[in-house]
């Protein structure tokens, strides 16, 4: 069959599976309430790796998934998450993450805090029993520190999806829930930067990071003066600038490419077409990175081991996060229900998982096998959500009296 099959068949096969077989299941299975597409095409993805339909059809998955196919789908996956990730910087506003600044920063801190101590004890307890999940070029401290904040992320993307099917996305509660979550997607990447840190090439880090706060500026002076769609064009010029210094850097691109994003202004383009944009990349590209992210996951632990791994990292992301908040609520004083809500709505990980998960991978600070549980551990997180707040507040959704809490 190998010898039959030209790669450019095999390619517009596998091209055909990615946007066919998820989107299948999503509108056949009806499974909006419990995982929307973009966690269907995520599965989809693990699936289709070597890992599942790998080992269920070996000879056909090596037929299609030759080394030429891999790399084209490979190129098309890293340019879609390039985008994506800038996209992602841009709509993260600054300005409204610090309003309201106490609140924000003591509920987004201990959101933070708890799930990334409670998963970095979880990770050391892993690693006694699994010392197969550690990557070849990582310290101790890095990998535990590296599961850590993978049990604390929370993906802003997948959680403004989420909130605008439960309709809570415009009013005062989801506004406040941006907020804290845009917060802690600025620790993350700050603690990502730390944890990649390499003392061979650290005077180009900083070198990096020294030419991106001088060049920020103009960029941004820039930017402002231009049309909307010649915005775009130099906007585009330097995310792959940013993307490319930062990888030759030692960082991995996927930290220029947001940080590209950061100091944008998500008021310089018109709303309607951006959110065409995003959702273009979503539809159209990024379930290519998600096959491409499937075909990295590994069992070489055993199928139930990962699975085990997985559980752990889950339970940890949970109960850090429900214990963060609940403190949270305690200082501040929120209202009944409200540290339920919001401790739900931060636990969505999905995309921004995968991609922290993808750079620690890159960049040998964990395994495979540690790369395949942080996939499923993501998956199940934000399939939780949605369940978890609906069997409290029922098809009524969220009362008024929390959705006004602002």
């Amino acid at each position: 069959m190998t010898e039959l099959l030209h790669p450019k068949t095999a390619y517009l096969i596998v091209m055909l599976g990615i946007f066919t077989l998820p989107w299948l299941f999503w509108r056949l299975a009806r499974t909006e309430d419990i995982a929307p597409l973009v966690v269907v095409q995520i599965v989809a993805g693990i699936v289709l790796g070597p890992g599942v339909a790998g080992a269920l059809f070996p000879e056909a998955h090596e037929a299609l998934f030759q080394p030429a196919v891999v790399a084209n789908l490979n190129g098309l996956a890293w340019w879609a998450v390039i985008i994506f990730l800038w996209l992602a910087g841009i709509e993260l506003d600054l300005k409204s993450a610090w309003s309201g600044r106490r609140e924000t920063i003591v509920t987004a801190g201990l959101a933070l805090a708890c799930p990334l101590l409670v998963g970095a004890a979880a990770a050391w307890a892993l690693l006694q029993w699994m010392p197969g999940l550690i990557g070849p070029k990582a310290s101790g401290l890095q990998f535990v520190a590296a599961l850590g904040m993978g049990a604390a992320v929370t993906a802003l993307p997948i959680l403004m999806l989420l909130m605008e099917k439960l309709g809570i996305l415009r009013t005062p509660l989801g506004q406040r829930v941006l907020r804290y979550a845009s917060l802690d997607d600025i620790a993350i990447w700050i603690v990502l930067a730390l944890i990649l840190v390499d003392g061979d090439r650290l005077l180009h880090q900083v070198g990096f990071l020294a030419a991106f706060a001088v060049l920020a500026p103009l960029v941004r002076r820039g930017l402002r003066t231009l049309r909307e769609l010649d915005r775009w064009a130099l906007g585009l010029m330097w995310l792959l600038a940013c993307a490319l210094g930062s990888d030759a850097s030692g960082l991995h691109f996927m930290v220029g490419a947001f940080l590209a994003g950061v100091i944008i202004d998500r008021q310089w383009f018109d709303e309607a077409r951006f959110d065409l944009v995003r959702n273009t990349v979503l539809v159209f590209m990024m379930p290519v990175f998600f096959l491409s992210t499937g075909l990295r996951t590994e069992w070489d632990a055993g199928g139930g081991a990962v699975f085990i791994a997985a559980g752990v990292l889950l339970v940890a992301s949970v109960v850090g996060k429900r214990l963060g908040i609940t403190l949270a609520a305690r200082v501040l004083g929120w209202k009944p229900g409200e540290a339920y809500l919001i401790g739900w709505l931060l636990q969505t990980k999905a995309l921004i998982e995968i991609i922290f998960a993808t750079i620690l991978l890159d960049k040998g600070v964990i395994s495979a096998d540690a790369f395949t549980a942080l996939l499923l551990m993501a998956v199940a997180s934000t399939m939780l959500t949605i369940p978890m707040i609906r069997r409290r507040y029922g098809k009524g959704g969220v009362p008024e009296t929390l959705r006004s809490a602002g």
